[in-house]
């Protein structure tokens, strides 16, 4: 018996590479596709699929009443560790001023990919060799690379004149812009038996100012000296795992879709399927990666309270009556300071607020879907200002503990920078939840 079932093992085998090698046979195979193997994004966490009870579970003392309760089920995603630090925003501002160096300013073909042997370039569009400029970085050219002629080109990227400092060559921030696309689906789809839209009606094209507002830090506060926080919080390594923060809405969201182009091109080179792209979390995300997995908590360390049994601080916060430095710093801490909640996030309360991509409504939790919600808004210029509100989650190193509540919610304006709001990216889990597999 044990050799009958080992010919029909042997026969069955060959019978199946037969097939793989000779076409389908006229059978329904599907089309041939790379494996794919769910990875988790370097930095993040995976953050499984659930449902909650979204909204104030215990005492609303403002009496704000924009916290109803509301059972909403969140598919699984991965979520940023950490808010976006100064170093990690950095990379993007340094991309973008080192794209207008060779765009506008240095005419070099050397930083331009060249066509491969044999082919046309009928558009004429050139792409950036960015492993040549990691090899000869723009703005510090290697020796031997033109760095004479190359610096003087690029001295319209300073500032000029009487702007001009000690006649220091300081970067014109004001140059950064960052130019993109994006479809915005739901617009789509409301649309999308309206025979009198094209596609390009949805395609939403945006200019930002990716420099941070290092002002926020005087702004802010009227008559305090924060110079300081002026001239180094962005640009001195010693804050570079600080969250980064003077960043408004909408260059928060410009930074997640270059952060998608930037992997996609990595991804591209390999011939590798891309992953969905990034974005700002909805607020019904932030809140249930908040509670870490814990049921009707006040805190993202559970709670209620928000010391610990030897009366030490869990949270970067204002305490007390406006002890800043009780809890470990004046300002700011660093993006891994305090313990992680039961998803392995950091500073989900405290430290920064955070944006998140869902737009302000006080009723909101009455007429968003139980599945995935959230209230999206696409604001106009021309808008009034009542429609330019996004939610901003989680309290900051100025508020009070009110607002480190896992369901406190508060907005801002999407073109405002605060030195009290940061961000972080999440991406949609492909396929089934980790946690169903067998």
């Amino acid at each position: 018996m044990k050799q009958i079932y080992f010919l029909v093992a042997i026969l069955a085998c060959g019978i199946l590479s037969s097939c793989s090698k000779g076409g389908d046979r006229g059978e329904l195979t599907g089309v041939p596709q790379r494996s794919f193997r769910a990875e988790v994004p370097f930095g993040m966490v995976y953050i499984p699929g659930g449902s909650f009870l979204m909204g104030q579970t215990d005492q609303d003392i403002t009496f704000s009443q924009i916290a109803q309760t509301k059972q909403v089920t969140v598919p699984p995603f991965f979520m940023d560790q950490t808010a976006i630090t100064n170093s990690q925003y950095r990379q993007f501002v340094n991309w973008v001023r080192d794209s207008i160096a060779i765009t506008n300013f240095l005419g070099d073909e050397k930083y331009y990919l060249k066509p491969a042997k044999g082919e046309s370039n009928p558009s004429g569009k050139k792409y950036i060799n960015w492993a040549y400029v990691k090899k000869y970085p723009v703005m510090s050219p290697k020796k031997g690379n033109g760095s004479a002629g190359a610096s003087q080109k690029l001295q319209g990227m300073y500032y000029q004149g009487d702007d001009r400092v000690f006649d220091r060559n300081e970067l014109d921030v004001r140059l950064l812009k960052y130019n993109y696309a994006l479809m915005v689906y739901r617009n789509a789809a409301n649309y999308k038996d309206d025979k009198t839209k094209k596609r390009s009606d949805f395609i939403l094209r945006d200019t930002v100012p990716v420099y941070p507002d290092t002002l926020v830090w005087l702004s802010d506060f009227s008559y305090a000296a924060n110079e300081p926080m002026v001239e180094g919080y962005f640009s001195h390594p010693a804050y570079r795992n600080y969250p980064v923060v003077g960043v408004t809405w909408r260059q928060a969201r410009a930074f997640t879709v270059w952060r998608s182009r930037y992997n996609d091109a990595y991804k591209d080179s390999r011939h590798l399927p891309h992953r969905l792209p990034y974005a700002l979390p909805t607020e019904a995300e932030f809140e249930y990666a908040a509670r870490g997995g814990r049921i009707g908590t006040d805190y993202p360390w559970g709670g209620p309270y928000i010391k610990n049994a030897k009366g030490c601080l869990l949270a970067n916060f204002k305490p007390g009556r406006g002890n800043y430095t009780d809890d470990g710093a004046a300002y700011t801490v660093n993006v891994k300071s305090y313990f992680p909640n039961d998803y392995g996030l950091y500073n989900m309360a405290g430290n920064v607020a955070e944006w998140t991509s869902s737009a302000f409504d006080e009723s909101a939790s009455t007429f968003v879907h139980d599945l995935a919600p959230t209230f999206d808004y696409e604001a106009k210029p021309s808008d009034p200002p009542v429609l330019k509100r996004k939610v901003v989650r989680g309290g900051s190193w100025k508020d009070v503990g009110f607002f480190l509540q896992n369901s406190s919610r508060t907005y801002e304006y999407q073109d405002t920078a605060k030195s009290y709001i940061g961000f972080r990216c999440v991406t949609n889990y492909l396929g089934r939840d980790i946690k169903d597999k067998r």
